[in-house]
């Protein structure tokens, strides 16, 4: 590996935004190698190809493939290990990988362990585990730390009754957004002695199976846009344009209001 790739690993690459920003980052320069974390190694080697395979974006960056599921603790440190031993170091983390509630609305044990497992616990024992090669990172601008949030996590916009989500029935994975937003928070604040940039990420509605693997859910009822452009977003701040914004919870027009 050449030393001096910028090294990104996004966790849920293989589908929505994940796959998304993998392809705007390899698309845009011979620069970045990007490490394609998926729980189904096989739905990872079928994205992964795809990608390479593209005609209408050329990947000019380097991939690999990493099993790894950030609902379990000993499947990230065996990914954080892996990435040791391969690269030495990371410059990028991108927790990307999410779900939605198990039962929409639905605030039984179960249904908020399911959720939180992935989108809360998941992002912060990453972040534990990829902190010391995150270190050693050997990127001008980083390390970065970017965490794909939702503006349904926002206090400000779910207390606004004139906000179209002011009654939505996501309430769990409301709740673990706005969780989210807070450990991105202290994180920030954590690591910035060190030289890190913390950022939440709104990626806006895109067509993802977040909502379900039915065209109706994947499109969002016909109002989910590209997810390329939430990753030309992610690239836009790992490659320094916005990090008067560090620490922030940014999305691709600005600032949201925790």
């Amino acid at each position: 590996m050449d030393a001096s790739k910028i090294i990104v690993l996004i966790t849920g690459a293989n589908s929505g935004v994940g796959y998304a920003t993998t392809q705007v980052i390899v698309s845009n320069s011979s620069k970045y190698h990007v490490i394609m974390a998926c729980r189904n190694v096989s739905a990872g080697q079928e994205a992964l190809d795809e990608i390479k395979g593209s005609s209408s974006m050329p990947a000019k960056g380097s991939l690999s493939l990493l099993q790894l599921d950030v609902s379990d603790e000993a499947s990230i440190a065996a990914a954080a290990k892996s990435v040791e031993n391969d690269f030495g170091h990371l410059d990028v983390l991108i927790n990307n990988a999410g779900i939605g509630s198990l039962v929409p609305g639905a605030h039984s044990k179960e249904s908020l362990h399911y959720v939180f497992d992935t989108n809360v616990f998941g992002p912060i024992l990453m972040i534990q585990a990829f902190e010391s090669l995150l270190e050693k990172s050997t990127y001008s601008k980083g390390p970065y730390i970017l965490q794909v949030s939702s503006g349904l996590g926002s206090f400000s916009m779910a207390s606004d009754t004139k906000d179209p989500f002011y009654k939505t029935t996501f309430g769990s994975y409301r709740m673990t957004k706005a969780t989210l937003n807070m450990a991105t928070l202290q994180s920030h604040i954590q690591l910035a002695d060190k030289g890190f940039k913390v950022f939440a990420f709104c990626p806006g509605l895109v067509v993802s199976n977040l909502r379900g693997k039915t065209e109706e859910a994947r499109s969002g009822w016909g109002m989910a846009g590209d997810p390329k452009l939430p990753g030309q977003g992610i690239l836009n701040i790992i490659e320094g344009n916005r990090d008067d914004l560090v620490g922030k919870f940014v999305h691709k027009d600005g600032v949201y209001d925790w």
